[in-house]
């Protein structure tokens, strides 16, 4: 029997201990989308207990809890902290499978120094012991940044953001990381969705944009595109059920429009005719300042009515939905490669029976602008498991080039996550060490080292232009 998340842990070859302890491992960390509150970064208060590290805004760990039967007082309510912890515990004992277990293990082992396993019996110990680090260790944001060797933070900023947290860090002494924005304009886009005339109206005061016609929130978007730029932004990011797509005349979307700002009911389709002409035009203002354009498929939220009433969005109860994608995302990509203005691009999938459909859609809309200009983004959210992300670069090295790769980023909102990217960067060492001692690629050291630390940081580097 193997020890319990040893040094070797996942690695299962000699070629693939060889990768990970003299390649991998030590790499720095781009993690290039993340939701970290740069206030927290800044203000850099350390936790009073590992519950508030852990378990604060962490749905992974709530959808967990819940499936165990733990009550909602113990997840998002006012039980103690220990009582959370011990609730927590007992959960990740039946997590057999989940990559949950395995973070939680790798974070208690790198950042706290226990290699005890957490369970139910154990949980009180390892609360004391964990809460004994953090009050005699440092345990501020930047010092857990700075430990886990990030160079790179991209975190989620809305279009009417100030980024004044993202100012004040670049002022800070001694930390040594790049805390930057990245442009989500989703809420300006959703015309169909409950609240979005007053998000216009923020928008153009915000802006400075009167705006009286979808042309003006374009502009509007665009002067803050130029403001994120200036503040150090490289990368946008969009969220979709599916990539809309649906070509309209200007006399038709401005009534959409109109009737949106009126607080009218909008369908999916008419709403899609709204953002269709927006998202163009943003794609070619991202190509224009050389942005990496990320998007996000594949998420079904708030399923639950009764819980999101009860608390809100982003609190566990969203899942994978399983839209078509292939025509819409081709020909949304197709429209802003034909005039020569498509961005780099970044395709994250949540569905995996679309692995095959994003790996293949790559190859369809490269050039010489970036190597491996059109991205399949890492596994991510739900399919970010040992084989999911086993899965991803098998489709990717199958129907793409894997050695270009840019590897892993945390979609995470804890100090603590970058455990998950020495699992990735375990996983993927095993993957290739696995090829390598089977015979299906040559072993050659200096190829294998380049391809290993390309995929762990470097080529994230090349490719966002952070170097």
């Amino acid at each position: 029997m193997k020890c319990f998340m040893d040094k070797d842990f996942l690695l299962d070859t000699q070629t693939a201990k060889k990768l990970f302890h003299e390649y991998a491992q030590d790499m720095p960390i781009c993690d290039y989308h993340c939701h970290l509150n740069p206030k927290e970064i800044y203000e850099n208060k350390a936790p009073e207990t590992i519950t508030q590290l852990w378990l604060s805004g962490d749905h992974y760990k709530w959808r967990a809890m819940r499936s165990c039967g733990v009550e909602e007082k113990y997840c998002t309510g006012d039980a103690s902290d220990r009582e959370k912890f011990e609730k927590f515990a007992y959960a990740l004992q039946y997590c057999i499978g989940n990559p949950l277990y395995h973070w939680a293990h790798i974070e208690l082992q790198r950042y706290f120094g226990i290699d005890t396993p957490l369970n139910a019996k154990t949980a009180d110990d390892i609360f004391d012991r964990a809460n004994d680090a953090i009050k005699n260790g440092d345990f501020r944001p930047q010092s857990l940044i700075t430990k886990s060797n990030v160079k790179y933070v991209c975190t989620t900023d809305d279009p009417v953001d100030d980024l004044m947290y993202h100012k004040l860090l670049k002022e800070v002494d001694g930390f040594d990381c790049n805390v930057l924005p990245s442009f989500r304009p989703d809420r300006a886009l959703n015309a169909h969705l409950d609240g979005f005339a007053d998000y216009i109206n923020t928008l153009a005061g915000v802006s400075g944009v009167k705006i009286n016609s979808f042309r003006d929130v374009i502009t509007a978007l665009l002067k803050r595109v130029d403001y994120f730029h200036e503040a150090g932004c490289r990368i946008s990011d969009q969220a979709f059920d599916y990539v809309p797509f649906a070509i309209a005349d200007d006399d038709e979307i401005e009534a959409i429009f109109a009737r949106a700002m009126n607080g009218e009911k909008i369908s999916m389709q008419d709403a899609d005719k709204y953002r269709t002409p927006i998202l163009l035009a943003l794609g070619e203002k991202y190509h224009e300042l050389g942005w990496a354009m990320e998007i996000h498929i594949g998420a079904m939220r708030n399923n639950s009515t009764r819980m999101f009433k009860s608390l809100g969005a982003d609190t566990g109860f969203d899942s994978v939905g399983d839209a078509e994608i292939a025509q819409p995302l081709s020909r949304f990509l197709d429209a802003l490669d034909e005039k020569g203005v498509l961005p780099k691009t970044i395709l994250f999938n949540l569905n995996d029976k679309d692995n095959t459909v994003l790996a293949t859609m790559l190859g369809n809309f490269q050039s010489a602008e970036a190597e491996s200009k059109i991205q399949f983004g890492p596994a991510w959210w739900f399919l970010d498991t040992m084989d999911g992300m086993t899965n991803q670069m098998k489709s990717l090295g199958n129907l793409g080039v894997l050695g270009k790769f840019v590897g892993m980023e945390t979609d995470s909102r804890s100090f603590t996550s970058y455990g998950r990217h020495e699992y990735f960067r375990r996983i993927m060492c095993a993957l290739i060490g696995r090829w390598v001692e089977d015979g299906w690629y040559a072993y050659d050291e200096d190829i294998l080292k380049e391809i290993v630390q390309g995929i762990s940081y470097n080529n994230a580097i090349k490719y966002f232009n952070f170097g």
